[in-house]
């Protein structure tokens, strides 16, 4: 199987996007939790974030035309890769604090690798990104470890 990463797309492993500081408020804490269908009442109340309240905190706010064809903003931390049908491979978070209404979190973003195996029907890419959250403190909030794959 000849492959389709070379040293231009692998030298990307390592690298970081910019922080990304958002402000966590009450308001948003209950949109997301009405929104996924939590009945537990400090997140209805929006005292306390539900699990993977985080994921849409860090978002990028997009016109519908800047949006990939599976609408998502594009990221710019990743190289252009040959594949270009995405599929989720995994997501693993540790939570190490709960997010409250007010806390001010940081999140920091590193592609960890690239990858190939042949599937069934052809070649797959895999990436692996690890993002850090922490609160104002320092102290880590979680940290969440995601696979795609493209085909």
């Amino acid at each position: 199987m000849s492959s389709l990463l070379n040293s231009e797309l692998l030298s990307h492993i390592g690298r970081s996007a910019p922080p990304r500081k958002e402000l966590v408020t009450r308001r948003d804490i209950r949109k997301y939790s009405v929104a996924t269908g939590q009945t537990r009442a400090s997140f209805l109340a929006g005292d306390e974030a539900p699990p993977m309240f985080h994921i849409a905190l860090f978002w990028d706010v997009v016109e519908m035309d800047q949006l990939s064809p599976d609408g998502v903003s594009v990221d710019t931390l990743l190289p252009e890769f040959p594949l270009k049908r995405a599929m989720a491979g995994g997501w693993k978070i540790e939570y190490f604090k709960k997010i409250h209404p007010g806390d001010v979190l940081t999140a920091r973003r590193t592609l960890t690798d690239i990858y190939e195996k042949k599937g069934s029907k052809g070649p797959l890419i895999f990436y692996e990104l690890i993002v850090k959250i922490e609160n104002e403190a320092g102290e880590p909030v979680l940290t969440e470890k995601i696979t795609r794959i493209l085909r």
